[in-house]
């Protein structure tokens, strides 16, 4: 016994002089090159690429000797409504001085992507441009009952080619956007909307329909709406005695409404049929353990667009690979290679949680599905690190957001940052952003988010793995591991939450900034606010993840975790109709808001204050 022991002390002694392994940039990129394969097809949430993807990940996890997180899976499973996809039952008909007509699918008409499953019965309204402008003094719903009625709209907005129009001539504002007819048309009461081309302000170009999916909205924006060709709506509107063009060269000559009801006589009947599907899919992590059950979480998403559809920055390629290379497999293989590295070293006071998120691109489905089902107790957690779109540094710069967060981070990175040949600027204190790391923030989790800047291929099939840097990837992720094993040292505490009040200039940010969203958080004019969305899906509603310190919707009494199911008198559906109606306001108005919480009903007013 004595022998053995003898030998196996000799045998540690010389394993603790082998040098660790170092992160390594080849095993780096082999891991961006098969996540952002072809065969992969963009990882789209709820796609059979993204389970493939899982189970790689899955397995690099194993051999890199980490425990699944419940002892027996390294996933963690969770339920989305996947994007919409055209069902087998749509039908338009119309019926015209007693004739009734069919329109031929896709080729006459077609819905959108975010309208309702819904029958589509009535009379029709025509309302311009479907669009209500307060801050223009236009509206074309001004004196227009289209309560339970079809509202036949034009695309794009007044004045399109006039520099000096209020609605900014060449540049379409956010009246223009699909989801923000299809908001106004539904809180004017109408049943249904119908959308044509607005053929008098774009002479010589086609008659073409927008590709069903590629339009940005809501899962389900609550209303059939459907686009015909435009040579159908003009026979309506003759009959009603006027003339489209002439319609529209009035609304562009003065701003005035030119809406009007059709003839009794013309009466549709129409089957929208969109179906959502309900997939699971998977969160994947693993996890070291540490000498107590603090821990620190290592997290990237590895969801992508797949062909693109209606979050592709190069709208004409939509329906082609996006292959999400920087964006973020070179965050997920991030991931995996610090998985591989920190699970070699010593054991530390504090664990490590490695994960994997989906649905990032969809709203941050998964980070936020994990702080509301934790493995582990949150609040345990010391930190969370995210990386996401890590693999394309320019000059040695990287940026750190997060930093306000933890009371003792300044303190500890500066030490850290003289080791390693990076400049880092610290873009953002506040934690909160487009990306995985807001969830942790809404749960007072310290956070510090890990990015190489934006660029030309952002969201396009040309973010391919062959432009990722993994040299310079690989530098990164020894300062990532250096902050890493600094929070799991038994030498550091555990670093305080600070809830950090955001600088001027970014008050404005009433949502996160997610892609899902579709909001954007640019300064500018409007009203602010206060809330952080909850991107996880609920049937209802806008739920709060966190409610910022010290804004209106704090002042009025809000809390995270209330669910708004109405502003101003509007029904709240989604995160869409809350943008829509809040825009419609301006600084100092009184709303009253109406939000669940538990079980009862609660109604606040809140003052909304400057954007700054």
């Amino acid at each position: 016994m004595r022998i053995w022991f003898v030998l196996l002390s000799a045998l540690a002694a010389f394993a603790a002089t082998v040098p660790t392994p170092a992160l390594d940039p080849h095993r780096f990129l082999e891991d961006v090159k098969f996540l952002a394969s072809e065969n992969m097809k963009g990882r789209a949430t709820g796609s059979p690429e993204l389970e493939k993807a899982a189970a790689y990940i899955a397995k690099q996890f194993k051999a890199a000797g980490l425990h699944p997180i419940d002892g027996k899976s390294f996933y963690q499973p969770f339920s989305v409504t996947t994007n919409a996809k055209l069902g087998p039952s749509n039908r338009f008909e119309y019926v015209e001085a007693g004739k009734t007509s069919t329109l031929k699918f896709e080729e006459d008409f077609l819905p959108f992507n975010f309208s309702a499953h819904a029958k589509l019965t009535g009379g029709v309204v025509f309302a311009g441009y479907g669009i209500t402008a307060k801050e223009y003094s236009y509206d074309d719903y001004e004196g227009l009952d289209v309560k339970d009625k079809i509202v036949l709209i034009l695309r794009h907005e007044p004045q399109e080619y006039d520099e000096k129009s209020v609605f900014a001539g060449k540049v379409y504002t956010e009246h223009a956007q699909f989801s923000s007819k299809a908001t106004n048309a539904k809180q004017h009461g109408a049943r249904g909307v119908i959308l044509i081309n607005d053929r008098a302000n774009h002479r010589g170009d086609t008659d073409t329909m927008e590709k069903f999916g590629r339009a940005a909205g809501p899962g389900d924006a609550g209303i059939p709406f459907v686009q015909i060709k435009a040579d159908t709506a003009e026979r309506w509107i003759a009959e009603a005695g006027r003339n489209l063009e002439e319609v529209q060269a009035a609304i562009d000559k003065d701003l005035r409404p030119q809406s009007f009801p059709l003839p009794a006589s013309i009466q549709i009947h129409a089957n929208i049929d969109v179906e959502r599907a309900v997939r699971t899919v998977h969160n994947v992590a693993g996890y070291i353990p540490g000498e107590t059950k603090e821990y620190i979480v290592i997290g990237a998403h590895y969801d992508h667009l797949g062909l693109g559809e209606q979050f592709s920055m190069a709208p004409s390629m939509s329906g082609t690979i996006h292959p999400g290379a920087d964006d973020n497999a070179s965050g997920a293989s991030g991931v995996i290679e610090l998985a591989r590295y920190l699970a070699r070293q010593p054991k530390q006071k504090r664990g490590i949680l490695f994960m994997t998120f989906a649905g990032e691109e969809l709203g941050l489905l998964g980070s936020s599905y994990f702080v509301n089902h934790p493995t582990f107790p949150l609040d345990q957690a010391a930190a969370m690190l995210n990386m996401d779109m890590i693999g394309r540094i320019r000059d040695g710069k990287v940026y750190v957001g997060g930093v306000g967060t933890g009371a003792s981070f300044r303190s500890m990175l500066g030490p850290i940052m003289a080791r390693h040949a990076l400049k880092v600027d610290f873009s953002d204190t506040t934690g909160y952003g487009s990306s995985d790391h807001t969830s942790f923030t809404t749960r007072q989790v310290p956070v510090l988010f890990f990015f190489s800047g934006l660029h030309g291929d952002y969201h396009k099939p040309t973010d391919t793995w062959d432009k990722i840097d993994a040299p310079e990837s690989a530098k990164l992720l020894g300062f990532i591991a250096d902050i890493a094993l600094n929070l799991t040292s038994s030498a550091t505490e555990k670093p305080l939450f600070v809830r950090v009040k955001p600088p001027a200039g970014a008050h404005n940010a009433n949502v996160a900034g997610s892609s899902a969203a579709g909001t954007s958080s640019g300064s500018g004019y409007g009203p602010y606010f206060g809330s952080i969305p909850d991107f996880g899906e609920i049937p209802n509603g806008v739920k709060f993840a966190d409610v910022r310190e010290g804004s209106p919707a704090a002042i009025a009494g809000l809390r995270a975790g209330d669910i708004m199911t109405e502003f101003d008198s509007k029904k709240i559906q989604n995160l869409y109709d809350f943008t829509y109606a809040l825009r419609q306001k301006k600084p100092g108005d009184e709303v009253e808001v109406k939000v669940i919480r538990g079980s009862e009903t609660i109604t606040a007013k809140v003052t909304l204050t400057q954007r700054k």
